[in-house]
């Protein structure tokens, strides 16, 4: 069973969340979980509000389709940052050769799945790549 957890224009960019994004990718729910608690990112706060939501969607639909679900045997299936809208505030900043360039703000979309299906380990992922 997957779940899947989004949050939409996060005022962050997504090079920045993809730098903790990578450090979970294939954890388990536990493991990702305290790895988020103690990173010290901005980015790491909001990536862990996701991966709560990730599980309470998991924890919902098993409620709705009647299977149990351990949290314990829930893993990071897959998490990115995509770019979201990048908006342009009235303010500008000195350029060279008296040019000036408006400031921009990043903001990215937070996409966290979580599944309770058995994940292949590292050695037969490599015997299937190769």
């Amino acid at each position: 069973m997957e779940a899947i957890a989004k949050a939409t224009n996060v005022k962050i960019s997504s090079q920045k969340a993809k730098l903790v994004m990578d450090l979970i990718r294939g954890l388990l729910y536990g493991e990702a979980r305290e790895l988020l608690r103690y990173t010290n990112k901005r980015s790491a706060g909001l990536i862990y509000k996701v991966l709560e939501s990730a599980r309470a969607n998991a924890e919902q639909l098993a409620e709705k389709e009647n299977v149990i679900v351990d949290v314990d045997e829930l893993w990071v299936k897959a998490c990115y940052a995509d770019t979201g809208v990048t908006k342009h505030r009235r303010r500008v900043r000195p350029a060279p050769m008296g040019r000036a360039y408006r400031e921009r703000r990043h903001y990215s979309h937070l996409t966290v799945v979580v599944s309770t299906e058995k994940r292949a380990d590292k050695k037969a992922r490599k015997a299937l790549a190769e």
